[in-house]
């Protein structure tokens, strides 16, 4: 929910991934962009890199040897920081402590794992991180008056563990009470990714949840920018790593900003743009390595919007194909398949369907609590009652973004005539004007983006 006004609409949310708060510079640099932007009010940190991979591992119950080591890597996380710290006494006290319940919870987990629990351990991280960062900037700057703040007393979310959801409207009037009349003369820091369900319990809002904490803030304090400062300078037409002849995208709607995260595009989180769109809050995309290299602005429109944009990729995607004499001029056979989908909490990513056929893919946007495969044996036995069922893996979903794609023509012959020494497992094109989405195998993904890069954008 948007709120209706504030008091504070020239104040900014900025948000600082993994890699921007991996270590003691990489925190400096943050700190150096919030002093010199007075407008940045709310900061929302990532855990520093690589901390809630190795929390994610303790949450599967490893043994007493890899839980020494995972432990020990942490700590030494943490401590590398603290070690460049003036007067470290309270730091310490509180960075120790928080060790101390990550490998309770981690001995807990080797005796019994659930989704509950590794969202607790998971959610150390971006705790740990913020504690950090404000003693960081306190150092820094005396005349700097920042705050820790606990996102979960104002994040309300279901239950659904590893991938809450938020409840906005109770965030928009928490976030009111809270936070809002401490604007004025603090930098609040606070987590991204966590949040707390109705009993009290941390929940987590997938992976990358942290820019869709910094949206949802912004939002609700109804703010007049969301930065997502990250290691990159901005979003590109692809994954430079990829296609090194990747350019910047300078400025970019949210649609088809929100295409890209969806299909791929790791510099967003899928669900942050929604927040954003709601209120026409415009998000910044910079580096925080090289804050003066520039970024991308996504703003609600762009003038003269191109018809290819980017590409996205997606990896390790699965097909499945459902076949049942069922579907033969009957009714019913597909709201079957999708209402058991959904008793196991599955969302289908695209779908094309023939006469006695149906061919879908998961939606496996990353949840803290998913190891390994969505499709259970469970899930499987079920269909098995209703269809034929084939399972193809190591798949990867090539998107192409764009404006108004399905009113050009010529689009199938400049792109499938790029593509024809390739198989090609699935095209689902039409219902956007905003992507023609193509399922290849895993091996060809970076040789399909590099092809479709040089043709669809002449470099």
């Amino acid at each position: 929910m948007c709120a209706v006004s504030s008091p504070y609409p020239q104040y900014v949310v900025a948000k600082f991934g993994g890699t921007s708060v991996a270590d003691f510079d990489a925190m400096n640099h943050c700190a150096d962009i919030i002093l010199a932007n007075a407008d940045v009010r709310v900061v929302v940190l990532s855990a520093s890199a690589g901390v809630t991979n190795l929390l994610v591992t303790l949450a599967t119950g490893c043994d007493s040897n890899k839980r020494e080591r995972c432990l020990k890597q942490i700590r030494d996380i943490q401590y590398a920081i603290i070690d460049r710290l003036n007067d470290v006494g309270v730091i310490c006290e509180e960075i120790d402590r928080l060790l101390e319940n990550i490998e309770m919870l981690s001995e807990a987990a080797s005796l019994a794992t659930s989704e509950a629990l590794t969202d607790e351990l998971v959610s150390h991280g971006e705790v740990m991180s913020t504690l950090l960062f404000v003693e960081l900037l306190r150092q820094r700057n005396a005349n700097t008056n920042a705050e820790w703040f606990d996102i979960r007393r104002i994040m309300r979310t279901n239950d659904h563990f590893g991938r809450a959801e938020p409840d906005t409207l109770q965030l928009h009037i928490s976030a009111v009470e809270h936070l809002q009349p401490r604007l004025n003369n603090t930098v609040v820091i606070t987590q991204g990714f966590i949040g707390r369900e109705e009993k009290g319990r941390t929940t987590t809002l997938g992976r990358g949840g942290s820019d869709y904490t910094a949206a949802l803030l912004g939002e609700a304090l109804n703010l007049q920018r969301v930065d997502i400062w990250t290691d990159v300078p901005g979003i590109y037409t692809t994954d430079p790593r990829v296609a090194p002849t990747a350019k910047r995208i300078d400025k970019i709607a949210f649609d088809e900003a929100a295409e890209m995260a969806t299909f791929g595009a790791k510099i967003l989180h899928p669900a942050t743009l929604l927040p954003a769109v709601r209120c026409g809050i415009p998000v910044f995309v910079g580096s925080s390595k090289d804050p003066q290299a520039g970024g991308t602005l996504v703003c609600d429109k762009t003038e003269n919007p191109p018809l290819f944009r980017a590409l996205a990729l997606r990896r390790k995607q699965t097909l499945l194909t459902l076949h049942s004499l069922k579907m033969l001029h009957a009714r019913g056979f597909l709201v079957e398949v999708f209402t058991l989908l959904l008793r196991h909490n599955i969302s289908v990513d695209l779908i094309t369907t023939s006469e006695v056929s149906v061919a879908l893919t998961l939606d496996t946007t990353g949840s803290t609590s998913t190891n390994g495969s969505l499709l259970t044996n469970a899930l499987l036995t079920e269909l098995s009652t209703l269809c034929r069922v084939e399972v193809e893996e190591d798949l990867a979903l090539v998107a192409i973004i764009g404006n108004e794609l399905s009113q050009a023509k010529g689009l199938g012959k400049e792109i499938f005539g790029t593509l024809e020494s390739f198989n090609i497992r699935m095209i689902s094109y039409g219902a956007s004007s905003h992507n023609v989405c193509l399922l290849v195998p895993g091996k060809d993904a970076e040789s399909v983006i590099q092809k479709l890069h040089q043709n669809l954008f002449k470099v």
